[in-house]
């Protein structure tokens, strides 16, 4: 018998587009851009607005597009990653609104200077954009590459921040 995934989900309509928010009984597990790169499959996942994470989650989230608020403070359920991905999140919780960083230099801030590609591809597998904050890391030389929500967000997130002149 097949148990229920644990996990709830609503919807936020952004600036940017429509999101899809997930939480378990632990914290937020997801916020995505519908349709980007690495989403999930939400089909098992129970629709609950109301859920006070969610709730919370999104509240904060209209904050920050306003420009009324630069940090979150939600709990976080990372454990659906593996332990180098999770390792690779909570280094993305450190980097200030507003500053960013490359995918060597965070390579290096875990003690793994030769693993920039793998860095890379942990910062793109992120299951809670904008939160936990993946749009901050850039290419060699500040190059605006790679994010699954798509380069035009994550320039408009820069921009948000103040990291990019508008």
């Amino acid at each position: 018998m097949k148990t229920q995934d644990p996990r709830v989900c609503a919807h936020y309509e952004s600036p940017l587009g429509e999101m899809l928010l997930a939480a378990t009984d632990r914290g937020v597990c997801g916020v995505w851009f519908v349709g980007q790169r690495h989403g999930p499959d939400a089909s098992g996942w129970r629709e609950n607005p109301h859920h006070p994470v969610l709730v919370e989650a999104i509240a904060q989230l209209r904050a920050y597009f306003a420009g009324e608020r630069t940090q979150f403070d939600l709990p976080l359920d990372l454990q659906h990653g593996t332990a180098f991905q999770q390792s690779v999140w909570q280094a993305l919780l450190a980097i200030p609104p507003g500053g960013t960083t490359s995918y060597a230099e965070l390579g290096r801030r875990l003690g793994k200077p030769e693993a920039a590609r793998a860095v890379g591809a942990a910062v793109g597998r992120n299951p809670v954009s904008i939160v936990v904050p993946c749009h901050r890391v850039l290419g060699t030389g500040g190059a605006l590459t790679g994010y699954a929500g798509g380069l035009e967000r994550k320039t408009a997130l820069l921009r948000l921040e103040g990291a990019l002149a508008h």
